[in-house]
C-alpha cells in the first residue's frame, strides 16, 4: 500500500511539472520566444503525437526558427484538423517553396475560417500580395546555367570562391583593415589592388557602401557611394568588374523581396554616379538572404551566396556560367519555372547537349593549386588509402555536402549538449522545486542530444559512401 502511494505521488508530481512546462511554453510561444519554446512541444509531441495544438505549436516554432520545411509534416497535420493558424503558416511554407496553387488553397480556407476577423483579413491580403510579387518573379526566371554547389559554414564563405587574380580579390574584413570588427562582410580589392569597396555601419545602425583608393603607400579618401546605392535597408557584399564600371552587390533595401537581394548597377561617366540598381531575376534572388555575386571572367564562372533552406550558421554557394545578356526562360509550366527559381536541381538547367564535366574538372583543378588551405582542417577517413582534411578534397558535391551537414549538427549537439551539462550540474544541487522544473527540461535535452548523434553518425556514412561510390 505504502509503494502504491508513493508511485502515485511521483506520477501526479510528475504531471504536475508538465503542466508548468507546458504553460511556460506557451507563453514564451505567445511572447514569440519560438527558440525557447521549442524544445518543450518537441518534448511533448514525442508523447502526444497526435494532439493537434502540439503539432501546430510545434510546426509554428519550427517555421519560425527557421527550420521551414521541417514545420510542414506538423502543420499540415494542426491544418487538418482545422486549426486555423496552421492553414496561415502552412501558406506561408508553400509560398516560400513556390507552390503557389498549394499556398492559395490554405489561405482560402483561413480566410473562410477568419471571415469575420478584419485583422486577420488584413494580415492576409498581405501574405497573398507576397505571394503574388513571387508568383510574378517565377515568371521572368533567368535561364542560367548552375554548375556546382556547396554548403559551407557561414564565417568562411569566402572559401568557396576561386577568382583569378585578373578578377580582384575577396578578403574578410578584419585581413584588410587593422581593429576592424568581426563580421561577415568581406572587402573588394581591385585587380591593380589601388582601389576597395567595402561596408561601415553609421551612427543609426545603417551598413552603407564605401570605397577607397590607394594614395602612395596607404589607403585614404574614404567615399560613401551615393544615394542611389545606398537606399535605405542595409548594403553590402560589393564587387566590380574588371571594367571598373559595374558592380554587384547585396541590399535589404531596393524592394527587396527578403533579406539581402542582389543588384547590379553601373557608374555614369556623364553624370558622375551611379546608375539606379536592377535587381536581379531568380533564381538568383529569392525571399531568403542571397548575397556576394562575383564573376570570373578570366575562367568564364561566377558564384553567388544563398541561406535559402539553410541551417542557420551555413549558406549554399552556387557556381554558374554567366550570360553575356539577360535571357529569360519561356515555359507555360509555373512548375517548371518554379523548379528552375529554386533550383531544384543543378542538371536541369544544363543545356542540352553541352558538356560541363570538363569545366567542373577544371574548376576544381585551379582552385586545388591556386586556394590556400583553410585554417580548420579535420580529418576524415574515406578508405583506405584516402583520408580528406579539407572540403575541396572531395571529389563529389553531394558528399561533400552531407559531410558539412554533419558538421553543422555536431556543433549544434555541442551546444546542446553544453545545457545538458549545465543543467545536470544544477539538478544535483537544487531543491526540490527547482529539480522538478529542470527534470523534464533535461528529459527533451537527451532526446535530442540521442537524435543528433543518430542525425550525425547516419550523414557522415551516407558522405563516405557517396564519395566511394562516385569516385571510382
Amino acid at each position: 500500500m505504502k509503494l502504491r502511494s508513493i508511485l502515485l505521488f511521483f506520477a501526479f508530481s510528475a504531471l504536475v511539472v508538465q503542466a508548468q512546462t507546458l504553460d511556460d511554453a506557451k507563453k514564451k510561444f505567445g511572447e514569440g520566444r519560438y527558440a525557447e519554446a521549442l524544445p518543450v512541444f518537441q518534448s511533448e509531441y514525442a508523447s502526444s503525437p497526435e494532439n493537434a495544438q502540439i503539432n501546430h505549436w510545434l510546426g509554428v516554432c519550427l517555421y519560425e526558427t527557421g527550420k521551414i520545411l521541417q514545420s510542414e509534416k506538423y502543420l499540415a497535420f494542426a491544418a487538418k484538423k482545422n486549426i486555423p493558424e496552421a492553414h496561415l503558416y502552412l501558406g506561408q511554407l508553400f509560398t516560400l517553396m513556390y507552390r503557389f496553387d498549394d499556398a492559395e488553397k490554405e489561405f482560402t480556407l483561413y480566410e473562410k475560417a477568419k471571415r469575420r476577423d478584419k485583422e486577420a483579413l488584413a494580415k492576409l491580403s498581405e501574405k497573398r500580395a507576397f505571394l503574388e510579387k513571387l508568383r510574378k518573379m517565377v515568371s521572368r526566371t533567368e535561364d542560367v546555367q548552375i554548375i556546382d554547389s556547396v554548403v559551407v559554414p557561414k564565417k568562411v564563405f569566402l572559401s568557396a570562391y576561386h577568382l583569378s587574380a585578373t578578377s580582384g580579390s575577396l578578403l574578410p574584413m578584419q585581413d584588410f583593415f587593422e581593429n576592424a570588427p568581426i563580421n561577415d562582410f568581406p572587402v573588394f580589392l581591385n585587380e591593380r589592388k589601388d582601389k576597395v569597396y567595402f561596408s561601415l555601419t553609421d551612427s543609426l545602425k545603417n551598413i552603407d557602401l564605401y570605397t577607397m583608393e590607394k594614395l602612395l603607400d596607404h589607403f585614404g579618401n574614404q567615399k560613401r557611394l551615393p544615394e542611389s546605392i545606398n537606399d535605405a535597408g542595409d548594403q553590402a557584399y560589393p564587387f566590380v568588374m574588371s571594367d571598373g564600371v559595374t558592380i554587384y552587390f547585396a541590399s535589404t533595401g531596393h524592394n527587396s523581396i527578403g533579406g539581402y537581394d542582389l543588384y547590379i548597377t553601373r557608374y555614369n561617366f556623364a553624370s558622375d554616379s551611379y546608375l539606379n540598381p536592377n535587381q536581379l531575376n531568380m533564381p538568383f534572388n529569392s525571399p531568403f538572404n542571397d548575397y556576394m555575386l562575383a564573376v570570373d571572367e578570366e575562367k568564364g564562372v561566377g558564384w553567388f551566396a544563398s541561406d535559402r533552406f539553410q541551417p542557420e550558421d551555413s549558406v549554399c554557394v552556387y557556381t554558374f556560367i554567366p550570360n553575356r545578356e539577360v535571357t529569360l526562360l519561356e515555359n507555360p509550366d509555373e512548375i517548371f519555372m518554379a523548379n528552375r527559381a529554386r533550383i531544384s536541381s543543378i542538371r536541369a538547367t544544363w543545356k542540352e547537349g553541352v558538356d560541363y564535366s570538363s569545366l567542373i574538372e577544371e574548376l576544381k583543378e585551379n582552385n586545388s593549386t591556386k586556394v590556400a588551405s583553410p585554417k580548420k582542417d579535420f580529418e576524415f577517413v574515406i578508405d583506405d588509402s584516402r583520408t580528406y582534411h579539407q572540403l575541396s578534397d572531395f571529389k563529389n558535391a553531394n558528399a561533400r555536402n552531407l559531410y558539412v551537414k554533419a558538421i553543422n549538427l555536431q556543433k549544434q549537439l555541442e551546444s546542446v549538449e553544453k545545457e545538458l551539462s549545465d543543467k545536470r550540474d544544477r539538478y544535483a544541487q537544487a531543491g526540490p522545486a527547482e529539480k522538478n522544473n529542470l527534470a523534464s527540461s533535461i528529459l527533451a535535452l537527451e532526446k535530442e542530444a540521442e537524435a543528433l548523434h543518430r542525425q550525425i553518425d547516419d550523414l557522415f556514412v551516407q558522405s563516405r559512401n557517396t564519395e566511394i561510390r562516385n569516385t571510382f
